[in-house]
């Protein structure tokens, strides 16, 4: 589904992303891991568009699509959450999704057409598969942090992707939450036929659902591969418990 090869990004002379290649199997659950600093966010915008390469590619399902704006990967494919919750927190839980059906339709630019009732079904089922079906009618503002990431995952999913990247799905949630959420997105992953990528820091969560993990260190590559070769790999145990070779 998704190839990285060789991807770069300095910043001032710093270099953030240093020739990263990996894989993303299609309709796989793969994660990049690494520690605070290590780059992954950084290559999240740069496959996403927010960012331009400095050298090096990104390919999806075999079109070269380095340097593509955000707005025209949507378009052919490629979801995206930020660490920073983004939805639209003066609307509603149910206008916030219509309103993703909408734009993702080519319907937002009509301002003649009555919208309340436009995709209701869609809006009102894509809700219910996230466990917000009876919270519809709330303002999105006044949601727990966890409810509100499972809004901005109901957003993307609006959107159709075929491979979502979800940017620390679970950061500042608590452990209950955090089971909750990533059985969610595990399960929507598998109903949907998704390929997923998401970076995350709670290695519990990591190794409980990812297929592929690709470690990331100083904005290198350390480790790719599956979690128990990842587990095992004498540089992932030193970066990550300071073990001595």
């Amino acid at each position: 589904m998704l190839e990285v090869r060789d991807l770069t990004k300095a910043f001032d002379g710093f270099v953030a992303v240093s020739r990263v290649s990996f894989d993303v199997p299609k309709r796989s659950v793969s994660a990049i891991i690494g520690p605070n600093g290590a780059g992954k966010t950084t290559l999240f915008n740069l496959i996403t568009g927010h960012l331009r390469a400095d050298a090096g590619r990104v390919v999806l399902n075999g079109r070269d699509v380095t340097g593509v704006p955000p707005h025209e990967l949507c378009r052919i494919g490629v979801g995206r959450s930020f660490q920073r919750t983004n939805i639209f927190a003066k609307l509603t839980v149910y206008e916030n999704v219509q309103a993703a059906f909408l734009s993702h339709r080519g319907r937002g630019w009509n301002l003649f057409t009555p919208v309340h009732d436009l995709y209701r079904d869609e809006t009102l089922t894509l809700l219910e598969s996230l466990g917000l079906g009876a919270r519809a009618g709330e303002v999105a503002g006044f949601l727990s942090h966890g409810a509100q990431k499972q809004l901005e995952l109901g957003l993307a999913l609006a959107l159709e992707p075929d491979i979502l990247l979800l940017d620390e799905p679970t950061a500042g949630m608590s452990a209950t939450e955090t089971r909750e959420t990533i059985r969610l997105i595990e399960r929507v992953a598998r109903e949907r036929g998704l390929t997923l990528l998401f970076t995350e820091h709670d290695m519990e969560v990591v190794f409980s659902i990812a297929q592929k993990i690709t470690v990331l260190h100083q904005g290198r590559v350390i480790a790719d591969g599956p979690p128990a070769a990842v587990r095992a790999d004498a540089e992932v145990r030193r970066v990550y418990l300071g073990e001595r070779r």
